[in-house]
């Protein structure tokens, strides 16, 4: 009884989730701001107990889908935030418009069924492997935003975003310098308590989502050393944000997709 009640407990609110994201992207031009920041909270809270009822279900599952679904809620939630401090900032549209797919595809694709964790470490490794998914995705938006604020400038028209590009470029390196600090801490325990995360006799393994993670970490080392050392900015810097964004992207939801979807293994 309590598996069907969480299953259609988590199939009701991811609907619903949709439904409002859905409305708000469609409609957000025609709303006042009160009005479009309560529906939002309103998808953001939906959409929250979708994901729970995945992770904390019994049994919990989770996958490539889940991850991504996962990492576009912390970004609503960055930029619920933020928009309180900065209410310039002009994104709620798209948010809502990704907000919408993402809870549809993990609603399509629920993941793997985790029947026994060998660590209660676990769940934080992958708490730092998602939270800088977010922060990484949170820098890809405002890296589009500032890519709309040069083609303003550069037409001659009114800045689309509502933020000086100054300010957007300053906010973006801070959320890649924070996402880059818990990508490490990620790649570190993984690499360092392998067999305390995953059982014994799986010590650190050179598979896909290990290569493609240090790759992306690389790349956004990359980022980071250019920008102080040598003044790396706009379109440069925003293609190596790019680059180290697919990178770490293929790194788990592009593995377990593959795994998932493509071959149908667990």
């Amino acid at each position: 009884m309590i598996l069907a009640f969480s299953a259609w407990f988590g199939v009701a609110t991811a609907v619903g989730a949709a439904l409002l994201y859905g409305v708000l992207a469609l409609l957000s031009q025609r709303l006042s701001t009160p009005a479009a920041r309560a529906w939002l909270v309103a998808a953001w809270l939906l959409h929250a107990m979708a994901l729970a009822a995945g992770l904390f279900g019994q049994p919990p599952r989770f996958g490539f889908a889940p991850a991504l679904s996962t990492t576009v809620w912390l970004v609503v939630t960055l930029y619920a935030i933020e928009s309180g401090l900065i209410p310039q900032l002009k994104a709620r549209w798209a948010l809502a418009a990704v907000g919408a797919a993402a809870v549809l595809l993990a609603l399509a694709f629920p993941g793997t069924s985790y029947h026994r964790i060998a660590s209660p470490w676990l769940p934080l490794h992958w708490a730092l492997g998602i939270a800088s998914y977010g922060l990484f995705a949170t820098a890809l938006v405002h890296g589009w935003l500032m890519s709309r604020s040069e083609r303003s400038m550069r037409s001659a028209h009114p800045n689309d975003s509502g933020v000086p590009l100054l300010t957007l470029e300053r906010l973006t390196f801070r959320f890649v310098e924070a996402g880059f600090i818990l990508l490490t801490a990620s790649l570190l325990a993984g690499w360092f308590f392998a067999e305390t995360l995953y059982g014994p006799h799986l010590g650190p393994l050179w598979n896909h989502k290990t290569i493609f993670s240090v790759l992306a970490w690389l790349t956004f080392a990359s980022l980071l050393i250019g920008r102080s050392r040598l003044g790396w900015r706009g379109r440069k810097a925003r293609n190596v944000l790019y680059l180290g964004s697919g990178l770490l992207l293929l790194g788990y939801a592009g593995s377990r997709f593959v795994l998932e979807v493509v071959l149908h293994r667990s």
